[in-house]
């Protein structure tokens, strides 16, 4: 009996042992791709695993009961979950999210081809959407204050237009493209980044250093991508509206419509109204230019067999801008009785991109521009148009460790003007002659994984410039990854660069400079190193700190310098009899709490000067270093988002108008702070507002004046010598003529802003 019993009774224990066991299973993934090695455990009491290759893991030999479940992966934010265990439970998959937003973002700008940020040899820097609603602005260009070592400069007090430099290089240097498309250059530079709909921008690229090899001439000391958002990925309908205390509305609208099953459409609008005359400094002018602008933006995206590629993009942009005498209006257009600064710019962009329908990976890409400028400076007239034709076709081939990418490319430029930069060599011929200049070109590159943990990136460009011949630009890249924590990049190339002065230098026209070129130009070449060093720290209680350090270094031959200084009724261009350099140093530090305040800061210091004669000068309005933070913190269960930002740049040389002229020679130190308060509580809707420029500074401030000889800006009582210099009278004491480049930050106080978002997925 005993002998039945005992095995019976056996197999019963067993059983209900085994009815006691439970397992629990699941999947990390970050929402694309599995996570490997986490630590996947059941607090309290010490069961735990890691993940596998495919982000799966088991605990087994549990008993039924309530438990909490805690995952932590290097480079995410730790996850605790509630799992209540009845039986064996199979979790749905988890996605974890990541601590660095960037760290697995998908770039495209620094090599032309879709790759994870870290496996880039050449370093691009990522700023998403979500980063510049953080300090909301009218437009890209006043948006990118906030990023290190980019700085929009204003050229002018009057009419506000500006350009974009990049580690102290001015704006000529800096290539803007939309969706990897060069359509705003030359003359377009000054408006391109403006009208852009901030609510249908996916991401923007930075890249510091030579590309020349990939993108042409332009961008030599780097270059900035704005990605527009994929359509598919857009929300139906999005709406942003914001006013500040100054008088200025914006609002950005955005929709997808689905036209077939194949085919969707999204559209987005700006419109941006600033009608407002201001003069607090009391010298009689505006100090902020009056804005009329629209801006349509359409982008059609095509579902094609095996996924290839077609998308279809358009936008057309109006601007009516002026600034001036505070009692000029339209009837003075023109003429020199009230002086005013009057611009109107209509501009058309198509963009295209198309995968070839074959088995290889061919990409055509083209781009059309036309851009009409009419302006009016006081009584001289700047009326301009420039069209640009841009085609390109890459063919991407891996063979074996070579990731190759072979291109070529044509550019036609036709650019027409009423100044003497088009008028005809022939004094008798009084018609103009537009400049139409082709550029085709043909570049390779190859990237070579040398180990797993070495790579190098070669590429060569060839050009040929119409106007002036052969262009040659090699690029070197070379990326060593010590471990997934520590990355050194080293990235080495050339430059060339043709200036055409009056699309490019505003301050030709402003003022009513006559500009002199004593000597044929000669075109630029530069030569570039950057040397980055990126390392990630993720600490146990699930805090993250990022630093991306970088050394650059550019050498110019053939500088082309305006010189403001000789002649103050002058800009005398010339090549420099010498040499030019920036270099500097730039730091990024991203900083992840635990406790949810996240912080991105940013230093940079350059020396960029330019050498003549054996003497070293500081290049005008140039900064010796400067500094950008936005520091975050979310009040979950206020549903209340915080956000800090700012910028502060150092003394820069100012273009003074002789040596009497009162006006200091450097700037001081200034500084642009706000402060913004998001409440995320409704479903749909996000209301924030803050304080813009709270330690309210002016650029006027510590100056005698800004603009020189307001109260005479076309010159009638000023007396000049015979050798062409103004003569000190009683009513002009320090010699001087109207001028309003002494310009280095924005003319614009304190004020409050409030806004609201909607968004319908």
């Amino acid at each position: 009996m005993k002998r039945i019993i005992l095995p019976v009774l056996f197999v019963f224990l067993f059983t209900a042992a085994r009815a006691q066991s439970i397992k629990v299973g699941g999947k990390l993934s970050d929402g694309k791709e599995p996570i490997h090695k986490a630590s996947v455990q059941l607090v309290g009491l010490g069961i735990g695993t890691v993940t596998d290759s495919l982000g799966g893991f088991v605990l087994a030999n549990l008993k039924p009961g309530n438990y909490t479940l805690k995952v932590n992966a290097m480079g995410y934010k730790i996850l605790t979950m509630p799992v209540r265990l009845q039986r064996d439970t199979l979790l749905l998959p988890i996605a974890l999210e990541t601590i660095d937003e960037k760290l697995h973002e998908i770039v495209v700008t620094g090599t032309q081809k879709e790759i994870k940020r870290l496996e880039s040899p050449v370093p691009v820097e990522i700023y998403t959407a979500q980063f510049f609603k953080k300090n909301p602005t009218p437009s890209i260009f006043d948006a990118l204050q906030n990023v290190n070592g980019v700085r929009p400069q204003l050229n002018c007090n009057i009419c506000n237009t500006g350009d974009i430099h990049i580690n102290g290089l001015e704006g000529p240097y800096t290539m803007v493209l939309i969706d990897g498309m060069p359509i705003v250059s030359s003359l377009s530079t000054v408006y391109g980044l403006s009208g852009i709909p901030n609510a249908l921008v996916e991401r923007i690229e930075v890249v510091k250093g030579p590309a020349s090899s990939l993108y042409g001439s332009e961008a030599v000391g780097g270059l900035i991508n704005i990605i527009t958002k994929k359509v598919q990925n857009a929300a139906l309908f999005s709406a942003d509206a914001m006013a500040t205390g100054y008088g200025e509305y914006n609002t950005d609208l955005g929709f997808k419509v689905k036209v077939s099953p194949r085919v969707a459409v999204l559209t987005g609008v700006n419109y941006f109204n600033f009608q407002n005359k201001v003069d607090h400094n009391h010298d009689g002018f505006t100090d902020v230019t009056l804005q009329n602008r629209i801006s349509l933006f359409q982008k059609w995206n095509v579902d094609r067999k095996d996924n290839r590629l077609f998308s279809l993009a358009g936008r057309f942009l109006y601007e009516d801008r002026w600034g001036g005498e505070m009692n000029w209006n339209k009837s003075y257009r023109g003429g020199n009785e009230v002086y005013g600064e009057s611009i109107y710019t209509k501009r058309f962009e198509l963009i295209g991109n198309y995968q070839l329908p074959i088995k290889e990976k061919f990409f055509l890409a083209f781009s059309l521009t036309n851009h009409d400028q009419n302006s009016r400076y006081g009584d001289v007239s700047y009326i301009a148009q420039q069209k640009i034709a841009f085609s390109q076709l890459t063919w991407d081939k891996k063979i074996g460790r070579h990731d190759l990418l072979f291109g070529s490319a044509l550019r036609y430029t036709y650019y027409d003007d009423n100044t003497p930069a088009t008028a005809s060599a022939d004094l008798a011929d009084r018609h103009n002659q537009p400049e139409r200049t082709f550029l085709p070109g043909v570049f390779v590159q190859d990237e070579m994984k040398l180990s797993k943990a070495h790579s190098l990136l070669a590429g060569l460009r060839y050009d040929y410039n119409s106007i002036h011949g052969h262009i040659l630009t090699p690029r070197l890249a070379y990326k060593w990854s010590i471990d997934e924590q520590n990355i050194i990049r080293l990235n080495a190339g050339t430059g060339f660069r043709v200036v055409n002065l009056f699309t490019e230098d505003h301050a030709a026209l402003t003022g009513a400079r006559e500009v002199v070129v004593p000597n044929q130009l000669k075109p630029e070449r530069t030569y570039n190193v950057n040397l980055n060093y990126l390392t990630k720290v993720y600490l146990d209680n699930g805090s993250f700190f990022g630093f991306d350090l970088a050394a650059f270094y550019t050498y110019f031959n053939n500088r082309i310098v305006g010189d403001f200084e000789t002649n103050p009724n002058q800009i005398i261009y010339n090549n420099l009899n010498g040499h030019a350099v920036s270099k500097g140093l730039t730091g990024n530090i991203d900083m992840a709490l635990a406790n949810g305040l996240k912080a991105n800061i940013g230093l940079t210091y350059q020396d960029v000067s330019l050498t003549e004669g054996g003497i070293k000068k500081q290049q005008l309005l140039t900064e010796k270093f400067s500094g950008t933070w936005a520091v975050s913190y979310k009040v979950n269960k206020m549903h209340l988002a915080i956000d800090y930002t700012g910028n502060v740049y150092g003394p820069m040389r100012l273009p003074l108008l002789g040596s009497l002229d009162p006006r200091r020679p450097f700037s001081s130190t200034w500084s642009i702070q706000n402060i913004q308060f998001t409440y995320s509580g409704f479903k749909r809707l996000e209301i924030y507002g803050g304080i813009k420029n709270l330690l309210n500074f002016t650029p006027n401030k510590g100056t005698p004046f800004i603009i020189a000889r307001t109260n005479d800006p076309f010159d009638k009582n000023v007396q000049f010598g015979a050798n062409g210099q103004v003569v000190p009278t009683s009513d002009n004491p320090y010699a001087l003529t109207f001028d309003p480049n002494y310009v280095y930050a924005p003319n614009q106080g304190i004020r409050g802003f409030l806004g609201v978002r909607l968004s319908i997925n």
